[in-house]
């Protein structure tokens, strides 16, 4: 059975990729085969795996126009056993070209339901606005939306958008889409604004939060320079360690053993 999980925040710079990108590379790692699908036209997640988003033939826009993958869109990285559906520059035009096509916010999911037999996870990386794309990116989330919340001031108004379109997509577009969890990142032990933001994200998200906090680092900052994961770049960093843990924890809310 595929898991699909959407990761989406309005925001930018709050770690949405780098949560994509790490948490699949762990989720890989404990034997999960792993899909992570590209749809933000800025194609971070996919320079972030050493791919060059303009030497790509196929990519996530065909996915959304056609409302079909080709086998030849999907990149597979032998190293660290991860699939990709990479970004392109073409995607930034699908927002308009969408517009007046029929079925418009069920593309994505169309496109990726002939995978499910073929993955453990599949995440769907948004881009940071709230416009066609990203709903077509949660209309796709069948088992649920993580959402990384970066320890900073103004984090919670940007809560408060994204749960409020998450609760127009379910009453006009699918009824069972729901919040998988909320993941912490960018937390900063020597502040009390981290602390407050924390505990101020646990009371409005009361269970749903994950335990596992990701801190600021400058490891994980590196990483994509490098065209690579936390987990193959500095495998012993702070950063790796939460991600690991977060992987676990993921695993382990879904019923997966991990050795």
């Amino acid at each position: 059975m595929t898991r699909t999980y959407t990761l989406v925040n309005q925001k930018g710079g709050v770690g949405k990729t780098t949560t994509a990108i790490n948490l699949g590379a762990y989720l890989a790692k404990y034997g999960q085969r792993v899909l992570i699908a590209d749809i933000d036209p800025q194609a971070n997640a996919t320079s972030s795996l050493g791919v060059d988003k303009n030497s790509v033939s196929v990519s996530a826009y065909e996915a959304l126009l056609s409302g079909d993958v080709p086998a030849s869109a999907i990149l597979f990285n032998e190293r660290l056993q991860l699939s990709l559906l990479p970004s392109s520059p073409a995607l930034a035009g699908a927002e308009v070209e969408l517009v007046e096509e029929s079925g418009r916010e069920f593309r994505l999911r169309d496109a990726l339901a002939a995978f499910n037999d073929k993955y453990d996870y599949i995440l769907i990386d948004c881009p940071p606005s709230l416009g066609l794309i990203t709903v077509n990116g949660l209309v796709a989330a069948k088992d649920g939306v993580l959402i990384p919340v970066q320890c900073e001031y103004l984090a919670l108004e940007g809560l408060g958008q994204i749960t409020q379109t998450i609760e127009r997509v379910r009453s006009s577009l699918f009824s069972e889409l729901g919040i998988r969890g909320v993941i912490l990142t960018m937390f900063d032990p020597r502040t009390n604004l981290s602390t407050d933001v924390v505990k101020e994200v646990n009371n409005h998200f009361p269970g749903r939060v994950f335990k596992s906090v990701v801190p600021r680092s400058i490891r994980l900052a590196e990483a994509p320079s490098y065209g690579l994961p936390i987990s193959a770049y500095a495998p012993s960093s702070v950063g790796a360690q939460a991600y690991e843990s977060l992987a676990k924890e993921l695993l382990k809310g879904d019923g997966v053993k991990t050795n």
